[in-house]
């Protein structure tokens, strides 16, 4: 167990347990509950009739649950700090995960899985990325990065896993129960035993770990009313309605592909196996991204890495438009790693968009929002394509939408210019601001 006396004397930075702590809840949700989604799909519709686009909506009523909760989950992690927050967010998810494994009719499978949705809000990106930017400010972006690498690693561990092991050794249900198990087992002692603090101030520290040269005035946070004005500001400002819009429709195309690309890759010829372990590929890939785009937004506003994303994810796109039955092998992996990459950049950016165009203050609240965008979008886009594949009976029309959104989410984002009264000249100082006494 971490004590006080030991940090206190430890040189290591205590901000770096924080990330851990980041990691494993985006290991979790992702693993168990992302990329683990379409691994169930062929399972459900043997034993149950049903389609494929009935089984999509599933995902869709997941994500969405998951981003109606979100900007109401901002909210509490201002009123009663990350810890709480994701210790039930991590308890809601377990047992819906647990749930899953019992149900007999579809209304259940939607039922669950919006528990889960829900769940996840409480324990994922909200709270690790808020958390996580309190407690770095030079190196915010990296940090934000590695934190977003515990997604892509979680996709990469648990796809193989789950269709590997889990549901050929157990079967879909039990495969169901283990994963909520494990979700309430890694998270919600890490969450209690790790977060001991919320921000550097509360053991006398900074932010990143380094004091800053000369004297410092440890600015007082600002009053309730102060943070609802800012709030209001930024809700009419363009650049938050260009960073939704770029939100909402990266996210319809990117995961409406992920999603759908093992059924894709099953219903042209590929194994189950091999369709997953490509899953696994590209969210192995997503991983290195989100380190490397977390990396380059420190380097450059996050609007340009953005569009470094979504122009890698247009590649991927076109590459799985042109596999078929007869198509080497390769190219499943060329699309594996040039879409995996793209799909890197979504946490990062959107973290970084939102923090450095608005700052920390209201960070939980706007960050909870642009979650409500991003759900919004994942919610609809597999969905979408999943009826489009009933109605049609193969993926190349659904396939050329997404691709075609990107076309607006593109000069959206490279719009984006950060509202006047947002600049922070000062960064390190509003960094400990934020970490005053409320």
């Amino acid at each position: 167990m971490i004590t006080q006396h030991t940090l206190n004397k430890s040189k290591l930075f205590y901000g770096y347990w924080i990330i851990l702590v980041a990691f494993l809840c985006n290991f979790v949700w992702s693993g168990f509950a992302y990329y683990s989604f379409s691994l169930f799909v062929k399972s459900l519709e043997t034993d149950f009739s049903w389609r494929r686009g009935e089984i999509m909506l599933g995902f869709s009523v997941f994500f969405l649950a998951s981003g109606l909760i979100s900007p109401f989950i901002g909210k509490l992690i201002t009123r009663y700090g990350e810890r709480k927050v994701i210790s039930i967010g991590a308890i809601v998810m377990s047992v819906s995960m647990a749930l899953l494994g019992s149900v007999t009719n579809i209304w259940q499978f939607y039922a669950f899985y919006a528990l889960v949705g829900i769940g996840m809000a409480g324990m994922g990106t909200i709270p690790a990325s808020a958390l996580v930017s309190k407690w770095f400010c030079k190196r915010r972006g990296l940090a934000i990065g590695v934190m977003a690498f515990g997604v892509g690693i979680g996709g990469f561990v648990a796809a193989p896993i789950v269709a590997g092991t889990l549901i050929p050794a157990f079967g879909w249900r039990v495969a169901y129960v283990i994963l909520g198990a494990a979700t309430c087992l890694i998270i919600v002692p890490s969450a209690l035993l790790v977060i001991k603090a919320g921000k550097p101030a509360d053991m006398g520290l900074y932010p990143d770990g380094i004091e800053p040269a000369g004297e410092m005035v440890q600015a007082k946070a600002p009053s309730t009313q102060q943070t609802k004005f800012m709030e209001k500001a930024v809700l009419v400002a363009p650049a938050f309605w260009l960073i939704a819009v770029c939100v909402v429709l990266s996210q319809f195309s990117m995961v409406g592909v992920s999603q759908n690309q093992v059924p894709f890759l099953v219903d042209i010829g590929f194994p189950i196996q091999t369709a997953a372990a490509a899953l696994g590929f590209l969210a192995l890939m997503s991983a290195v991204g989100k380190l490397g785009f977390g990396w380059l937004c420190d380097r450059m506003k996050a609007k340009y890495v953005a569009a470094i994303g979504f122009v890698l994810q247009v590649i991927g796109i076109i590459i799985l438009l042109n596999i078929n039955k007869e198509s080497p092998t390769v190219m499943l992996w060329a699309f594996a790693f040039t879409m995996g990459l793209g799909i890197g950049s979504w946490l990062p950016t959107m973290s970084m968009l939102v923090s450095q165009n608005f700052g920390l203050i209201v960070y939980p609240t706007i960050f909870g929002i642009m979650t409500l965008c991003q759900c919004l979008g994942a919610s609809v886009g597999p969905a979408v394509t999943g009826r489009l594949y009933d109605i049609i009976g193969d993926y190349k029309l659904a396939f050329l939408i997404l691709l075609g959104l990107y076309v607006i989410a593109l000069p959206a984002v490279l719009c984006v210019r950060q509202p006047k009264q947002f600049v922070e000249k000062q960064p390190v100082i509003q960094a400990i601001a934020v970490s005053a006494e409320k």
